[in-house]
């Protein structure tokens, strides 16, 4: 069984920066893909970036793309989210969730990812 934690939210000014971490234990993680998602107060939860398990494929949402940067180190095994210039729309729980099934390339649908973390929310103020 995969264990995610993530850390690094907080609350920012809107134009600021943050970085979430995910660090993972309990499996293989530089076998796996890796997702990071956001969940809004009364919204679905939303794919924003994927990283395939080398790191050399990723796959943005349209709505971070420019802005945000995955990124992972297998020796740490732990993935990343640099979030730059972010809006007060940008408010939300953010979660990383894992694709276990291995070597696989980086999902955008919510339901190719097995093990999730706790989250951690960012908040953005104007």
């Amino acid at each position: 069984q995969v264990q995610l934690v993530e850390s690094g939210g907080g609350l920012v000014q809107a134009g600021g920066s943050l970085r979430l971490s995910c660090a993972t234990s309990g499996g293989t993680f530089s076998r796996y893909a890796m997702g990071w998602f956001r969940q809004a107060p009364g919204k679905e939860r939303e794919f924003l970036v994927g990283i395939s398990w080398s790191g050399g494929i990723t796959s943005y949402a349209d709505s971070v793309k420019g802005r945000f940067t995955i990124s992972r180190d297998n020796a740490k095994n732990t993935v990343y989210l640099q979030m730059n210039s972010l809006k007060p729309e940008d408010t939300a729980v953010y979660y990383c969730a894992a694709e276990t099934a291995e070597w696989g390339p980086p999902r955008t649908s919510i339901s190719f990812y097995d093990s999730w973390g706790q989250g951690t929310q960012v908040t953005v103020s104007s």
